[in-house]
């Protein structure tokens, strides 16, 4: 058995391929996902995982500084190769964006995620997401209760009134619509 811990996590993969529950945040817990350039580069990073990296998704969830996600990983692709690339690929994307846009934070952005790689030493120049991800495996557990969890988030921050009209989630595809991510329903 291969158990991969990340720094600062005490949850930890230890079956690559099975089902989890997954929580990824932004450091300090930045309100990175105010604007929709960085949201729409996780949808496009969900998409291609999905396509092209063995990724199941079941539910996901975008919220304003983080991201939870139902998901396993089908060989030969796995759990922390996902999040690894996902993490990275995603970090790399939201520099760019932050580094050509007018966005009114860039400078402030910018470096609190370079004061964050220095601090760490976990990153070159910029990091953008915390180590952990809160891997709990759902092998034992009731899926759809993780599920209902991540999709009732944005009604618990009033955001909406209806799970499924929040555009930056898999509630909709639960209500027999099509979302902005590819998922496969439970």
């Amino acid at each position: 058995m291969i158990i991969i811990l990340m720094s600062g996590d005490k949850y930890f993969i230890s079956d690559q391929h099975a089902p989890y529950f997954i929580t990824c945040t932004i450091i300090h817990w930045i309100d990175l996902f105010s604007k929709p350039i960085y949201r729409d580069i996780v949808v496009q990073s969900l998409n291609y995982c999905v396509k092209e990296k063995n990724l199941n998704l079941y539910a996901w969830v975008l919220m304003s500084n983080h991201i939870h996600i139902v998901a396993s990983c089908d060989a030969p692709g796995s759990m922390s190769a996902f999040l690894r690339d996902f993490k990275k690929f995603t970090s790399k994307k939201f520099i760019q964006a932050i580094q050509n846009s007018n966005e009114s934070r860039s400078e402030w952005l910018l470096d609190k995620f370079a004061f964050e790689a220095k601090r760490t030493g976990r990153a070159e120049n910029f990091k953008v997401w915390k180590d952990d991800n809160h891997a709990i495996d759902l092998s034992n557990i009731d899926i759809m209760q993780k599920i209902n969890y991540i999709h009732a988030n944005p009604v618990r921050n009033g955001l909406v009134f209806l799970q499924d009209h929040y555009a930056y989630s898999s509630a909709i595809d639960y209500a027999g619509k099509r979302g902005l991510v590819q998922v496969t329903l439970v």
